[in-house]
This record gives C-alpha cells, sequence and structure tokens, in this order.
C-alpha cells in the first residue's frame, strides 16, 4: 500500500487529532493502518495505532486506491462527506458535482473532463491534488460506500442492493465486496437482520451525514414558504416533495434525526436511480457545507460576524432540479414570493403531469420543459413578456439540457443565462447559486441584501458598492447572501 506524495497533510498535526480522537476533523482526513490494510475515521473508537503505522488521506477514495478497506467499526461511510479542499478548487468541486450524479456511469473521464472545460490529464491531476484519488475511483468509491451503508441501514436484499448503489449486476456486486473486504456482502450484515424489498413503490430509508450544526429550521422556513401546490409540503418537521427521472415518478421526505443526520424516505420505483436522488437531496440540504471554513471567512467582517455567531448552521438551499429553479426565478421576478409560488401552482396544474398515485397534497411532477414549449404565452396567467421568457428558458433547456449542469464556472455560467430573453444577472447569479451550488455566486442587485448592508442612517450601498464589500467574502459570498436574509 502506497501513500500519495502530493497531499499536504501534516503527518505529526493529523495523528495529534485522531489521538485525542478530535471530531472537528471527521471527514477531513481518514487514516489507512498499514498493518491491517483499514482505513478509519479520526473518531474511530478502536486503539490509536502507532505513528509509523499510519498514513493519512484527505478522502475515502483516496484511501480505496492505495489498497485500504473501510473499517467495519467505525464506518467510513457515515462521515461527512466533505473536505478541506472544497472552495479551493471550482474545477474539482464542479467535476465532483458531476460525477455525484452519475457521470461515469456511462461517460468517460474524457467526457467528464470535457464538460467543466480541462483536459483529461488535467483533471486527473487535479484530482489526484486536491482528492487524493483519480475520478474513476472517487466514483468507485462512493457505490461502494453507499452499498455499505445500504447494508448497515436497510433490511433490502442483497440483489436490490446491488442496484440501488449502482452495480450493473449482482455478480460484480459480490466480487467487489469479497475482493476488498475479504468476505462476501451477506457477512456484513447483522445476523438475525430479516430481508425486505423495497417493493412495487421502491421504499428506501437512509440517513444522510452532515457537518454540524445545522439549522433546520431556518431551511425548512425557506422551502415552506417557497411549496408549490402539488408538488411539495412542508407538515410539522417534514419536508416532502415529488420527484420525475427516466420517466418515472415518485415521492421522497426528508426531517432531522439524530446523529448530526437527515432521514431521507425515498419512493421510486427505479432503484438504479437511488445514487442521483441521494446526491440531488445533497444539493438541496447543502450537506456538504462545512460551516467551520465558511465561518471563519465571514465573522471577519464587522456586519456579518453577529449574523454568523446568531446562526452558525444557516446553508444556502439548493434546488432540486434546474429548470424548476429557473422556473421559479422568473415568476418571481418584480413581484412577491407567495404571488410567485400562486402563479408556479397554476403553471403546475395546467403543465405538470399528474402523479400516478397522489400521496395526499402531493399531486403532480414539474413540468417538464418540452410540456411548455408549445404554449401561448398570452394564456399563461402572467405578464406575457413573463410568459414568454419561461417558453424561452424552456426552448434552452430542450436544445441543450446541459444548461443548468455544474460543468461551467460561475463566470461563464452566469453568461450564458444572461444570454437568455428576460434573464438578467439577479436570476442568473440566483440560479448559479442554488442550481450550480457555487459558493461565491453573489445577485449583488438583490434589494434585500442592500437592505440588510444599510448603514445607521438607512442609506442603502448600491449594488456596486455592495459587490465591492462582497471582495473580502470570497469565496463564500452566497452565504454570506443567506446570512443577510435571514437577518430580515
Amino acid at each position: 500500500m502506497t501513500e500519495d506524495t502530493t497531499l499536504d497533510l501534516d503527518h505529526d498535526a493529523c495523528y495529534r487529532a485522531l489521538s485525542v480522537r478530535d471530531a472537528r476533523f471527521d471527514g477531513r482526513l481518514f487514516t489507512g493502518v498499514k498493518t491491517t490494510g483499514v482505513y478509519c475515521r479520526p473518531v474511530c473508537p478502536a486503539r490509536t495505532p502507532r505513528s509509523e503505522n499510519i498514513v493519512f488521506f484527505p478522502t475515502a477514495a483516496a484511501a480505496h486506491e492505495a489498497g485500504f478497506r473501510p473499517c467495519l467499526r467505525c464506518r467510513p461511510e457515515t462521515s461527512p462527506d466533505l473536505g478541506a479542499w472544497r472552495g479551493a478548487s471550482n474545477t474539482v468541486s464542479r467535476a465532483l458535482a458531476l460525477v455525484e450524479l452519475g457521470a461515469l456511469d456511462e461517460g468517460s473521464v474524457d467526457d467528464l473532463a470535457s464538460r467543466v472545460g480541462v483536459g483529461e490529464r488535467q483533471l486527473r491531476r487535479l484530482f489526484q491534488q486536491h482528492l487524493g484519488a483519480s475520478p474513476v475511483a472517487v466514483a468507485q468509491s462512493r457505490r461502494i460506500l453507499l452499498a455499505k451503508q445500504l447494508i448497515h441501514e436497510t433490511r433490502l436484499p442483497m440483489t436490490e442492493i446491488a442496484l440501488a448503489a449502482g452495480f450493473g449486476s449482482l455478480r460484480r456486486f459480490n466480487d467487489t465486496f469479497q475482493e476488498l473486504f475479504k468476505r462476501p456482502p451477506t457477512a456484513l450484515r447483522r445476523s438475525g437482520d430479516g430481508e425486505a424489498s423495497a417493493g412495487p413503490a421502491g421504499e428506501i430509508s437512509l440517513l444522510l451525514r452532515y457537518r454540524p450544526p445545522y439549522d433546520w429550521p431556518a431551511m425548512l422556513r425557506f422551502l415552506r414558504v417557497r411549496a408549490i401546490t402539488g408538488v411539495e409540503s412542508v407538515e410539522g418537521d417534514v419536508y416532502r416533495r415529488t420527484i420525475g427521472l427516466g420517466g418515472h415518478q415518485g415521492t421522497v421526505s426528508v426531517q432531522p434525526t439524530e446523529g448530526n443526520a437527515l432521514k431521507a424516505t425515498v419512493r421510486f420505483p427505479a432503484l438504479s436511480a437511488l445514487p442521483q436522488i441521494i446526491a440531488r437531496l445533497r444539493r438541496v440540504f447543502d450537506l456538504a457545507a462545512d460551516p467551520d471554513a465558511i465561518g471563519l471567512q465571514l465573522v471577519k467582517d464587522p456586519t456579518l460576524a453577529p449574523l454568523v455567531a446568531a446562526r452558525p448552521g444557516l446553508r444556502v438551499p439548493g434546488a432540486w432540479d434546474g429548470f424548476e429553479l429557473a422556473v421559479r426565478a422568473v415568476l418571481g421576478q418584480q413581484i412577491t414570493v407567495p404571488g410567485a409560488i400562486r402563479l408556479a401552482g397554476t403553471l403546475v396544474a395546467r403543465f405538470g403531469e399528474p402523479l400516478r398515485e397522489p400521496d395526499g397534497v402531493l399531486t403532480h411532477v414539474f413540468p417538464e420543459p418540452a410540456a411548455l414549449t408549445g404554449a401561448d404565452p398570452a394564456s399563461m396567467g402572467m405578464p406575457r413578456s413573463r410568459g414568454a421568457t419561461l417558453l424561452a428558458v424552456a426552448a434552452a433547456v430542450v436544445a441543450d439540457p446541459e444548461i443548468f449542469s455544474a460543468g461551467r464556472g460561475l463566470d461563464e455560467a452566469v453568461a450564458t443565462l444572461k444570454a437568455l430573453p428576460g434573464i438578467g444577472e439577479w436570476t442568473a447569479q440566483y440560479i448559479a447559486m442554488r442550481q450550480l451550488r457555487e459558493p461565491d455566486a453573489f445577485p449583488a442587485a438583490d434589494i434585500g441584501l442592500m437592505r440588510a448592508m444599510a448603514d445607521a442612517d438607512g442609506l442603502r450601498p448600491t449594488a456596486s458598492a455592495l459587490l465591492a464589500r462582497a471582495e473580502t467574502w470570497r469565496p463564500w459570498r452566497a452565504y454570506a447572501a443567506q446570512h443577510l436574509w435571514a437577518s430580515a
């Protein structure tokens, strides 16, 4: 087993963190034990090995690629999914987002490199530099760790776990686990646990971990006021919505639970879509955020410091689908949020696909872009210019399904979106913030941000002045905006 010498992980500092089981490093590094061939989280309850018998990795994928297998005690798949590199490489961040959504399930590394605008060799180098592993190894380790999580947290038969985790066949699944763990996957499950199929509805419940703190009330409040009738609902502390992927329909519900995790219950007949659904849920609820790293930067500003102290776990809510978010943003231009949501509900009732099996108040899947392309702007119950903008956005997505993908950098993505009729700087930045998950997106012309940054006399800064002030907030300007909005 070899250590990647390109990584900047100070061995002594990492070993000190390991020796005291410092939870702040959970998800930031993984320890490979040379004498056992196992890799662990820094909070593993096992006896701390000698320093010379340990090698440190920035990601689970790096440990996998170096030949180590996951610890069965601390379960590396349950660590928060983040790394110290986040925010340091926009190219890696965008490529990883595409990998999470299945870019390497059928496509090649060269295809992935093209989507993020670099050469294949450069992308491999960046992955090694920031993640300690190749793109393929990252994709493979995610598949293995998801399968291991499903073995521990569900009673699904192994055939269904193999399908849900993205393995092409049960044989490949069994061979992979035999090679990695020196035992069949059934041996990893506690004895006595009977199997229970996901059934025709494909129901699966599993935990999505995050780095604490997490301001769930703020997240739920944001989603509640923007819930589209028929598509979403917030009841108590549970968020529910309909989902449509690949011609299939389903629902998902998310709620907080113990252990710094959200419990997601997915009901979707195509089990193979589970990795993509999980990736989207992690994006919606911003589960990869590192509040410590973000807070350290933002507290340097005297205006933001008390806001961060009051809400240290504030996240930037993401979007389930790029087209859906673009429609929301266009509908919200120059009207209130409730007014925009009413228009969205009308749009869903008319153009959305009815849920084949309605689930209470959840009755429709959000309209596909093609469903709007032939509509008459004058009949859409809104100003004709806004209806025309929606049709233009729908046509653009039909022509280029990747227009809302994470492949483009922030500046390029904003420029592409602004080229669409009716899409200005504010709307483009808002889409970049919530759909593209650009942590540095910043709609400087937002009236709410200007109001929050007003001086003692109530004088608001101009958009250009606010943009200049926000330079010190980089690369976390989106989180600064969220704090300013929340302060109102």
